[in-house]
């Protein structure tokens, strides 16, 4: 009987000394991640080799960071690992932190005067910003952007050719194709 309760004793405090160790392991990992986003905040750039077994939140930080310092293609390849990760409201961002990294170059590309490289980049901003909204209906970032974009390059092929041009189509339809901001009542 006494053995048996000495090998308890040892069974339980080696499992108290696995369980604390593992919690200080996660407690470090954490402190780790938090100083890798107060460096992001900063302007401090975060090696991608770091950041690979990081959450995803790091990742999308990293990647809004790369954004904000105009490195299109590689905050591209660093969302494009995240983006099916994390529950809906993460993926929703990711989304449209996508959908902004796609409107910024095509903005770059506008102002180049590079119109017909700026539609494609538009084209998949608003697929991005469309998913983000999928995901979470009430983002409104991604529905101003959304609108940014479709302001943008605006989606002249939803309107029917099969319809007369006659007063069959009704101005609803025409919406998002009309320049302009609404301006409501006075």
């Amino acid at each position: 009987m006494r053995a048996v309760r000495h090998k308890l004793i040892w069974a339980v405090l080696l499992a108290s000394v696995l369980t604390a160790t593992t919690q200080l392991w996660r407690v470090y990992a954490i402190h780790r991640e938090n100083l890798w986003l107060s460096q992001l905040q900063q302007g401090h750039e975060i090696s991608i080799e770091k950041v690979m077994a990081a959450a995803p939140e790091i990742r999308l930080a990293r990647a809004v960071y790369l954004h904000n310092k105009q490195r299109f293609s590689e905050a591209l390849d660093t969302l494009s690992l995240i983006v099916e990760q994390g529950d809906r409201e993460f993926q929703a961002k990711s989304r449209y932190n996508l959908g902004n990294i796609y409107l910024s170059q095509a903005l770059a590309e506008l102002e180049a005067e590079r119109i017909n490289q700026a539609m494609p980049l538009l084209m998949l901003a608003k697929q991005a910003f469309r998913q983000a909204l999928r995901l979470d209906s009430g983002f409104w970032d991604a529905k101003y952007n959304l609108e940014l974009a479709m302001r943008l390059l605006p989606e002249f092929d939803r309107i029917s050719q099969s319809q007369p041009d006659d007063d069959a189509v009704k101005p609803s339809q025409l919406w998002t194709t009309v320049p302009g901001f609404p301006r409501g009542l006075p």
